[in-house]
């Protein structure tokens, strides 16, 4: 098997799933990218365990093991989306910068006598 066909269209998705990071502002979007870079990353595994012959198969164990951290990270990354949009009404990346909570008066008194 030839080496260069996957490891081309693995790159191939590698650079379309890091366009959707960069470029996207839609959350949903962007956890696809994510998961699109990640199936790119599987490809490669896969691929290279074929071709050097492993007698384990370590990359498809690996490939597996992040096939399942992947569903889980999708899982919580969902959740997180549909919260925040519950909470806020949009998915929008560029206006879900100001999450932090501002401090207490009180807490900002403090750190400033301890200093």
């Amino acid at each position: 098997m030839h080496l260069v066909y996957p490891a081309v269209l693995a790159a191939l998705l590698f650079c379309t799933g890091l366009y959707g990071v960069l470029a996207r502002r839609n959350a949903v979007l962007v956890l696809m990218s994510v998961e699109l870079m990640l199936n790119a990353v599987n490809l490669n595994l896969v691929a290279f365990d074929v071709w050097l012959r492993d007698k384990l198969h370590a990359g498809q164990a690996l490939t597996l093991f992040t096939i399942a951290i992947a569903a889980a990270e999708i899982g919580i990354g969902l959740a997180i989306v549909l919260l925040v949009h519950r909470s806020r009404g949009t998915a929008d990346i560029d206006r879900l910068r100001d999450l932090h909570e501002d401090a207490p008066a009180e807490l900002e008194e403090k750190a400033e006598a301890a200093a």
